[in-house]
């Protein structure tokens, strides 16, 4: 049996008990720049850190759309280049849609508004590339995260039943940039 175990703790990772203390990051200015191919190893470090409920992209994943033409991503960065947030989105030029597939900010530099930054950002690029509508997944039970992209308008269009790996329900959100 201790061999079973072994080898399920091998494949799954153990999650700790309790969750991690945060400090806040001290106050400081943040800085917009492109996510390129040479980031991949920090935004993977910092995609851990996010998203701790299991639902971490692969470094096969993040290469993937670092390399896609048709995806944008932008990181958010302090003085010293530390990455604090980022944001990947796929586009569509041919139906006009826009997908935004991961955001995610450290969670000592949270509540400082880097996500409406993000979201600033990432469709303000979606627009000079003619985008017209842009749409993404969120947790049923992440109701921060929605209410972040309620203030920016958008809508809840469909109940996406079981979406995530761990059986919990998610929202397809939806807003025209038009």
């Amino acid at each position: 049996m201790a061999v079973l175990d072994r080898l399920f703790n091998f494949f799954i990772p153990v999650q700790d008990a309790e969750p991690e203390a945060i400090a806040p990051a001290p106050p400081t200015v943040y800085e917009t720049r492109p996510l390129t191919d040479k980031q991949l190893n920090e935004v993977l470090k910092l995609n851990l850190r996010c998203f701790k409920a299991g639902e971490n992209y692969t470094k096969h994943t993040f290469s993937y759309l670092l390399g896609e033409p048709n995806s944008l991503s932008y990181r958010i960065v302090t003085p010293n280049g530390q990455m604090a947030a980022f944001i990947f989105v796929m586009t569509n030029a041919e139906d006009g849609t826009g997908h935004i597939t991961t955001i995610g900010v450290a969670p000592e530099h949270r509540r400082r508004g880097l996500a409406n930054k993000l979201l600033t950002h990432a469709e303000e690029a979606l627009r000079t590339r003619g985008i017209n509508v842009v749409m993404l997944e969120v947790r049923a039970g992440n109701h921060v995260a929605q209410n972040l992209y309620r203030a920016f308008d958008y809508a809840v269009v469909q109940r996406l039943p079981k979406y995530y790996n761990n059986g919990e329900d998610g929202f397809l959100m939806v807003k025209s940039l038009t």
